[in-house]
């Protein structure tokens, strides 16, 4: 409301326990066979001992210890952060769940032992364990980007330009049965340096968070900040500069200041890229994205996907159109030859608030004439923008860009299932009623993924 009345004044509301633990998010650890589990509560360590009880479903359960961290208002690199926008964030604590078994049902709370003896539970959580890296089984990846938060009740918000964000929660919560892990590529509460929109955004998404992993990286409105060590200077991160998203959501990043990562999920291999720090030819991440491609055992793990915030790849986006690129400036000149040397499948991008998908692309060129049932070998990595999580659309460019393939206007995200080995199905859905309206096949053989395509052969010899 623009004139918002005083109807009435209720009678005083007051939390059972303000310090309780809220809002679990679940997170892929540094091998298949952990689990991590982040969450926020406001006992610090001399006040009660934080662990999670957790084990297989209906069995007897054991109990995990949680490290505990905080930020402070002098972490944060500028205003709003430091200043009007600054809320204490409480306690964030994780635990580490490892030597699970694969593709099992496990049960798990959060509590905090006080000094009393006494303990504060959680209520109860369940979670499915990942498959072995390699197994044949079905497995369903959703991604997306730009999420936002949204007021339940239409009231007025902060910020208020995250329209779909809502759609998008409640059509995943939906579908939570036939999804197996979560990839939010950047930009997620749009929170811009005022803490408590963390908070907001962390409960909209808790039923997703709680029982599959919900893998994150990072955008410019989490990191992006002058002179802060980011490799752009603007203001997105609203005096952030990354500290709130590495702190309350884990990644299993050699260094969480720099959100690039590796992540596996049965047949597939995730290198998720950092876009707010160098990713250059030359640069610390460059090395680690080659070494992530490199290190993708073909043979068990197929689908090789690359995904990062900012597009480095291809969009009809009209600013990008403008400036003539049609990328992020310096993107795929220094990435193609990776993408196309280690036969990337997918490059997923967010940033542009539409989606758009690109023809099997290198070299500015579409390499495979096939646009719906790819077979044998696909020639080149297929680019994707999903960046229509919520926040408000943004528009294509009236110039024809001969690669793109499909484009929409509309909120939406992509789901992954990958059948076998050789057989992956890439749907795109609408958050207003996740019905399917674009999508495509990749059939092949593992001889399929080792054949020579222009600029991606193996050194051969003469000898035998």
């Amino acid at each position: 409301m623009l004139q918002p009345k005083l109807i009435s004044i209720s009678n005083f509301v007051a939390f059972a326990n303000p310090k309780a633990p809220l809002y679990p998010r679940l997170a892929l650890g540094k091998s298949w066979d952990i689990m991590t589990v982040t969450w926020t509560s406001g006992y610090n360590i001399d006040e009660a001992v934080p662990f999670v009880e957790w084990g297989w479903k209906g069995q007897e359960q054991k109990r995990s210890p949680a490290g505990t961290l905080i930020f402070h208002r002098n972490s944060m690199c500028g205003t709003p952060a430091r200043t009007m926008g600054w809320r204490d964030p409480g306690f964030i604590h994780t635990s580490f769940l490892k030597d699970l078994w694969p593709n099992m049902e496990y049960t798990y709370k959060l509590g905090h032992m006080l000094n009393s003896g006494s303990i504060v539970w959680s209520k109860q959580y369940s979670f499915k364990s990942p498959p072995f890296p390699g197994q044949e089984s079905l497995q369903r990846i959703v991604i997306f980007g730009d999420m936002g938060k949204q007021e339940r009740d239409g009231s007025n918000e902060y910020a208020n330009y995250q329209p779909g964000s809502l759609m998008t929660t409640d059509t995943l919560i939906d579908e939570l049965d036939n999804i197996d892990a979560v990839f939010l590529i950047g930009d997620l509460p749009y929170a811009n340096g005022y803490i408590s929109q963390w908070d907001q955004f962390t409960a909209q998404v808790g039923p997703i968070t709680s029982r599959v992993p919900f893998m994150i990286a990072s955008g410019n409105h989490e990191r992006t900040w002058e002179n802060s060590g980011s490799i752009y200077n603007g203001l997105d991160s609203g005096g952030e500069c990354g500290v709130p998203a590495e702190t309350l959501s884990y990644v299993p990043a050699e260094n969480r200041a720099k959100f690039w990562y590796a992540a596996d999920y049965g047949m597939f291999h995730f290198c998720i890229a950092d876009t707010e720090h160098d990713w250059r030819e030359g640069s610390e991440q460059y090395k680690f994205i080659e070494q992530c491609f490199a290190s993708a055992n073909r043979h068990k793990q197929p689908w090789l996907i690359f995904a990062a915030h900012r597009v480095l790849g291809y969009s009809s986006n009209e600013w990008y159109a403008n400036e003539g690129s049609f990328e992020e400036p310096m993107g795929r000149e220094h990435l193609q030859k990776l993408w196309q040397k280690y036969k990337v499948d997918m490059a997923f991008f967010g940033h542009v608030h539409n989606y758009e998908r690109v023809c099997p692309i290198y070299q500015n060129q579409c390499v495979n004439k096939e646009t719906s049932h790819y077979s044998g070998v696909v020639n080149g990595t297929i680019h994707v923008v999903v960046g229509g999580g919520g926040a408000h659309l943004n528009r294509f460019t009236t110039i024809n860009t001969t690669w793109s393939v499909f484009k929409d206007y509309d909120f939406g995200f992509v789901k992954l299932t990958a059948f076998d080995q050789s057989n992956i199905l890439f749907e795109y859905k609408k958050s207003k009623d996740g019905k399917v309206y674009d999508s495509f096949t990749i059939s092949r053989d593992y001889k399929d993924v080792l054949a020579c395509v222009h600029d991606g052969c193996e050194p051969t010899t003469l000898a035998y």
